[in-house]
């Protein structure tokens, strides 16, 4: 197998189908190689898709996408032992077409995008994996290696959309190894149960859904956040911390996920449900920092594998559409313009990635990931004063309310010391800004 191609994808997720669907589009001759039987064969959890993201590509994609509720309502929990203090936005706005985020099943999702791809004319392969880069005399990448007979082929351009643990961008050492507290380690369960139980459980209608993102206690002091959202007939349920947190606290995923469950806020939202899948996975959370060089003589990298997660917002599908669309149409101009797919060349790829959305709000929240690994009061200490807080305000006890706001003050200066307290809110504040 040695044909030539303007363009090999490596990955069928949606960074690397958004590439291969642009490319092809374009009229380019293009081939996509997945590892999987099929596309979103190794995916089973569900996911948000930012409608934006994709609209800009596939303009109708409404009218055949698998969607399974569109998103009206977002909560957010900071949650102590037994409790949970949090804000709700429902909007009606969010319930009028077209709608701006929906939940989907990634299997389904990523299976339907692989076939836009194909309609518009890319090769896709799956069941092959890549071994190797080809490079020529110069160190430039000029094709693949993949694990069939006779299984060199040859590319321009070759794009890397190979998930966050990019076996062949570490192999090629276009990045180094990944550091644990750059990665976060999710595990995530469905829970089907009848339409109807859900949608009266929610307070939503036929189509309609609600995200609920959490933070606090339940990550046991580490760095991490807790999620759930609803599907047409299942509850997408998980949690996810760094890596090296897990290595520290010698906890499991699994474990930490059924306590979460067991939580008295969340238990009830999970009764009846039927666990059918479960699933665990890596997701980049080490920001803006943690980006390593995304180009480079014949070479691009995309999505996961360049680390481009919004870990603050829950974005990931948005970014990884987006950098994987700028990629193919950075392509497609040096293709039109009759330019060698040099490093000097695709540079253009990362300029055009700081104008966007992308390196913007990375940017934005570049001192999180550090703040967050050094003060884990924020997923300790905080929850379980702002709960005690509310509770004591709410609590009708014959106690005047000036002398509970005195007792809630002193048991966050007891916690953290008035300079304690300056500090953190400092630190929040570089965090956010």
């Amino acid at each position: 197998m040695s044909e030539k191609f303007d363009a090999i994808v490596v990955g069928a997720g949606p960074s690397g189908n958004a590439a291969a669907y642009i490319l092809a589009k374009a009229g380019l001759k293009v081939l996509q190689l997945e590892r999987g039987e099929y596309a979103g064969s190794k995916n089973v959890q569900g996911a948000i898709l930012y409608a934006d993201a994709l609209e800009k590509m596939i303009p109708d994609f409404r009218d055949d996408a698998p969607l399974e509720r569109h998103i009206i309502e977002q909560r957010m929990w900071v949650l102590d032992d037994d409790s949970f203090i949090g804000t709700h936005y429902r909007s009606d706005g969010f319930n009028k077409e077209p709608y701006n985020r929906y939940t989907i099943i990634r299997a389904q999702f990523d299976k339907w995008f692989s076939a836009k791809v194909q309609a518009a004319g890319a090769l896709v392969i799956c069941e092959t994996t890549v071994t190797d880069l080809l490079r020529d005399e110069g160190n430039r990448v000029v094709g693949v290696q993949v694990d069939r007979e006779g299984g060199t082929i040859y590319a321009d351009v070759v794009i890397l959309a190979d998930g966050v643990n990019s076996l062949l961008a570490k192999k090629a050492e276009f990045h180094p190894e990944l550091e644990p507290k750059n990665v976060a380690l999710a595990v995530k369960e469905i829970h089907f149960m009848p339409q109807e139980i859900l949608q009266e459980r929610f307070n939503i209608g036929e189509e309609e859904g609600v995200v609920i993102e959490m933070f606090g206690k339940i990550t046991q002091g580490m760095m991490g956040t807790g999620f759930l959202y609803t599907n047409k007939e299942s509850i997408a349920v998980g949690v996810g911390c760094m890596l090296s947190d897990f290595k520290e606290q010698k906890t499991t995923p699994y474990a930490l996920l059924e306590e979460m469950k067991n939580h008295p806020s969340i238990k009830p939202l999970l009764a009846g449900g039927e666990m059918k899948e479960y699933t665990a996975h890596l997701i980049p959370e080490g920001g803006y920092k943690a980006i390593p060089r995304i180009y480079g003589d014949g070479w691009m990298i995309v999505g996961d594998s360049g680390m481009f997660v919004n870990a603050v917002h829950r974005e990931g599908s948005n970014l990884a559409m987006t950098t994987g669309r700028i990629a193919a149409e950075t392509v497609i101009d040096l293709v039109k313009e009759g330019k060698a797919m040099t490093a000097a060349n695709l540079a253009v790829y990362r300029s055009r990635l700081d104008d966007s959305f992308v390196m913007k709000d990375l940017k934005k929240y570049q001192e999180m990931p550090e703040i967050f690994h050094s003060n884990r009061q924020f997923f300790t200490t905080y929850p379980e004063l702002v709960n005690r807080s509310a509770h004591t305000m709410l609590h009708v006890d014959g106690v005047d309310k000036k002398t509970k706001e005195r007792e809630i003050f002193s048991s966050f200066r007891e916690k953290r010391s008035l300079f304690g307290l300056m500090g953190d809110a400092y630190k929040l504040w570089r965090a956010f800004r």
